[in-house]
């Protein structure tokens, strides 16, 4: 007997994160339902930013610096 095939909920889109000191963060998945409009991808590094800051403030190391943001998979232009 086949299984249920679970219904998603919430979809997310992945992104490739990348930092001041060089470092990468792949795959930060943020809920879709942000993205778009006028802002584009702007929630979604709004996002991430607020992520980073509870991230250091749960660890006691100051959080990192984002310096872009991109979607996972995207080519480059």
């Amino acid at each position: 007997m086949a299984g249920k095939k679970r219904m998603q909920t919430g979809s997310f889109v992945a992104f490739d994160v990348f930092y001041e000191d060089g470092t990468r963060s792949s795959n930060r998945k943020v809920p879709a339902e942000i993205l778009g409009g006028l802002d584009g991808d702007q929630p979604a590094r709004d996002m991430l930013e607020e992520q980073e800051r509870k991230i250091a403030e749960a660890s006691g190391k100051p959080a990192r610096i984002i310096s872009a943001v991109k979607r996972s998979g995207a080519k480059e232009k």
